[in-house]
This record gives structure tokens, C-alpha cells and sequence, in this order.
């Protein structure tokens, strides 16, 4: 992993290898899933068991130290800028570009105090439509192949659905993706159908991993086959990590949240 490293590369090995996502998800869920496939691959790649990751600084205030010889993690940060907002009153952050830092390390190569294995938080759609401001709807699609569907911010999603999380993820994927609202945008801004269904379902499979829920088999041929034996462009894998996150943690179980069933 490098400066170099594109998000394409992650999210295609991702699609590649069954159980990729799970096992980067089970180890470093506390960090974006672009970053928890980066961490995985390069443990792989140097025979290093993964587990809890933390910076050199990090690891001592938990009195672990890094041993000597040990090569840091590649992760990819944010860099972000202050830009005024319309009314000019207030300073907003947003992000203006991602680089890639070597500034991580595995509890495998540390030395010291045992420390507490992190919990992995339970999901719940009901708080992620929520905290998304998503509604679902009932469903009034006669077409029995229609699994579900997304309007505007709405989803509905067939009683007999054959894998309901996984339309699910599809559905709100469409939403947290704005192709619900690019019938509003130019003819040049809009999405091709293919990519569309290709983005969507990239979001859902990443999630069904994730989390350990059927249809992430399903997802990975329904992507190869309306990809046709294209590329995932750098811009949708982006967006797909981005919109995959953003469902992953709204759903999440806060600090002092009940405990989901």
C-alpha cells in the first residue's frame, strides 16, 4: 500500500475473495471498510495476525510497545479544508482530497499489557433508517419478480423477498448513492443504469459480509453480470465505500444505546 493504491484495487479484491470482508470487518470494524480490506491485505500479505490496530503513540498510552523492525500499516486519512458556508457566517470542514499514511500497527506487533478485545456493535435497520431519515414504505409492486424499490428517500421492500437484507442494503444503497435523485440532474450527470445496479449491489454485498448475512454469493454475481467484464470505476468505488459506511455506522449500536435483540 502506497500513495499510489487505488480504491478500484480495494474494492476488486474485495468482490474476488469470499470472506475477505468479514474477516477485515471482524478485526478492524472500528475503522472505514475501505481501510479495514487495506489492513487485511497488507496482514496477508506479510503473514501478520490481524486484530486491534492502533499508531505507535496509541499503543503506548495502552503500555504496549511496537516491537523494533516492525513496518507500519498503510491507511488512507482525509485531508480536509475550512470553506464558507452560502451565508458566509460560519467556517464548514469538508474533505479535499485522501492520501495514504504508513502510521498504523497491529496488536501482533506490539509487546506489553493485555488490553480489551473491542466489542463488534450489533446493527439495526429500524435505527438506520432513522438516523438516515429514510422511511420505509409498504410495498405496491405487482411485478412478483420486484424485490423492492427506493424513491426519493423511501423504501419498500416485498414481503416474499428472497433475501430481504440484502434488498435491503440494495435499496438504501440506491438512496445513500443519490441515484433516487438524479431524475433532477442533467442528462450528463446522470449514472448509467448498469453502474447503477453495479454500485448498489456492491454496497450490499460489502454490508451482507460485514455482517454476516445471506447474500453476499448472490451480490458478487449479480455485480459480475452487469458489469459485462468492465472495470468498477475509481469514482464509483469511492462512492460504493462511502455509501456502504454510512449505512454500516447508522445502524451501529451507540455508546450508552440498549442492547439490540
Amino acid at each position: 500500500m502506497d500513495n499510489q493504491t487505488k480504491w478500484t484495487e480495494l474494492l476488486n479484491q474485495a468482490v474476488m475473495e469470499p470472506g475477505l470482508i468479514l474477516r477485515a470487518y471482524s478485526a478492524f470494524h472500528g475503522y472505514s471498510l475501505s481501510n479495514q480490506v487495506a489492513a487485511l491485505i497488507q496482514c496477508q500479505q506479510r503473514g501478520i495476525e490481524a486484530g486491534p490496530i492502533n499508531t505507535y503513540p496509541g499503543w503506548q498510552k495502552l503500555n504496549r510497545q511496537v516491537r523494533k523492525g516492525e513496518k507500519a500499516i498503510w491507511l488512507c486519512m482525509p485531508l480536509t479544508r475550512k470553506i464558507k458556508d452560502k451565508e458566509g457566517d460560519k467556517d464548514q470542514t469538508v474533505i479535499s482530497t485522501f492520501v495514504w499514511k504508513p502510521f498504523w500497527f497491529v496488536l501482533s506487533q506490539t509487546n506489553g499489557e493485555p488490553v480489551a478485545m473491542p466489542e463488534i456493535p450489533a446493527w439495526s435497520k429500524e435505527r438506520a433508517l432513522e438516523a438516515l431519515g429514510i422511511q420505509e414504505v409498504a410495498f405496491a409492486e405487482t411485478n412478483g419478480n420486484v424485490q423492492g424499490y427506493a424513491r426519493k428517500r423511501e423504501i419498500a421492500i416485498s414481503p416474499i423477498a428472497a433475501m430481504p437484507h440484502k434488498t435491503l442494503f440494495h435499496e438504501l444503497a440506491h438512496i445513500e448513492l443519490s441515484h433516487t435523485l438524479e431524475s433532477d440532474f442533467s442528462d450528463s450527470e446522470i449514472t448509467p443504469r448498469n453502474l447503477r445496479e453495479v454500485e448498489a449491489e456492491a454496497v450490499a454485498m460489502l454490508l451482507c459480509e460485514s455482517l454476516e448475512l445471506q447474500g453476499s454469493e448472490y451480490a458478487r454475481g449479480y455485480i459480475q453480470y452487469w458489469l459485462k467484464g468492465d472495470v468498477i470505476p475509481e469514482k464509483s468505488a469511492m462512492k460504493i465505500f462511502g455509501a456502504a459506511d454510512r449505512i454500516l455506522k447508522a445502524g451501529q449500536q451507540g455508546k450508552g444505546d440498549p442492547v439490540a435483540e
